[in-house]
């Protein structure tokens, strides 16, 4: 329904024009506030990196943080992140993650971060929180990344990057709850960088594809071959911002699930919803994201696909040089 209504294909999203129009009103005034410096900008003693969206729903800012934490870290530089930590509750905040934070306390992308990457992560409501929780934690951290957070002003920010559904992009083009915008695709205009996840990427953007990596096993950990997949009896589900995006995936790889079940983002997995939904002679497939809400009661037959962002080398080169042109100083480091 809210893909419809947001696509433009059901004309019912009219209906919810007044709060469109309240909804921009308020976050124009939000922004202007800060702007003129009614209200102060905290800004934290290293640079700060924003990987934020424009719209609501999955766009593909987690692999692109992870995507920078990686490339930072292969040329000396100590990144750590930051988020919201949505879909996760805690008893106390800021909370640092480590090896035994589940996804239910710091949220699925904030763990899926962690231990994909290994950097120090924390989550606050308040990023400021976050990040001062880091730096008193760890004391080489170079960069701190947020994932997400364009919208959050209290934060000065030194690098603002924005990631586009190159299929979606802005659906009708209106704000919330009428359409999936949170701010106009006129604030492109002031970010340093705009990257394009699938789709066709418009001049200035940079074009991004996601490499499938291997199916791996959520009890053992080992990776199954594409071509013992594709002939075995399948089940798909996924809880991300866009599932279809998931699915199709899985149809270029050859799979073809005999069913397939769309969660809705950061939705909170029991053993008991998903056991019924494959018999023991099939695989569940699944999502990285969603595989690290599962793994603590997973079954033998569950798989997860990770998957790595891809960028073009000298766009990439460009991204990373203006990163590293902040830190005090630059490590010479391997170009791409």
């Amino acid at each position: 329904m809210i893909a419809r209504l947001w696509s433009g294909e059901s004309g019912a999203w009219r209906l919810l024009l007044p709060l469109s129009w309240l909804y921009g009103a308020i976050t124009a005034t939000i922004r202007l506030s800060y702007r003129c410096g009614l209200k102060k900008r905290w800004k934290a003693p290293v640079p700060v990196v924003v990987v934020g969206n424009l719209t609501a729903g999955g766009n593909g800012k987690t692999p692109v943080v992870i995507w920078l934490v990686e490339q930072l870290k292969q040329r000396g530089i100590r990144p750590a992140v930051v988020s919201r930590g949505y879909g996760g509750k805690s008893e106390h905040y800021p909370l640092v993650l480590d090896a035994t934070t589940s996804a239910q306390q710091a949220g699925d992308e904030p763990v899926l971060i962690f231990q994909r990457t290994g950097v120090p992560v924390a989550v606050a409501p308040k990023r400021r929180a976050a990040i001062s929780a880091l730096l008193q934690a760890h004391n080489d951290i170079s960069v701190i990344i947020t994932d997400d957070g364009l919208q959050h002003y209290a934060l000065q920010r030194d690098v603002e990057i924005v990631v586009i559904d190159g299929e979606r992009r802005f659906g009708n083009g209106w704000w919330l709850p009428a359409g999936p915008m949170r701010e106009r695709p006129s604030r492109l205009k002031s970010v340093d960088a705009v990257i394009t996840n699938g789709g066709e990427a418009q001049q200035g953007e940079i074009p991004m594809r996601l490499r499938p990596g291997v199916w791996t096993n959520l009890v053992t950990g080992l990776p199954l071959p594409l071509a013992a997949l594709a002939n075995r009896s399948s089940v798909a589900l996924a809880g991300i911002g866009h599932p279809p995006r998931f699915f199709s995936t899985l149809r270029a790889q050859g799979i073809t699930p005999e069913r397939e079940y769309a969660f809705a983002d950061h939705h909170a997995y029991t053993l008991e919803e998903l056991s019924g939904l494959a018999d023991s002679s099939q695989a569940l497939l699944m999502t990285e994201k969603d595989a690290v809400k599962c793994q603590y009661f997973a079954l033998e037959n569950w798989w997860y696909l990770p998957i790595d962002a891809q960028l073009p080398s000298a766009d990439a080169q460009r991204l990373l040089d203006k990163i590293i042109a902040l830190l005090p100083t630059a490590p010479q480091g391997t170009s791409l």
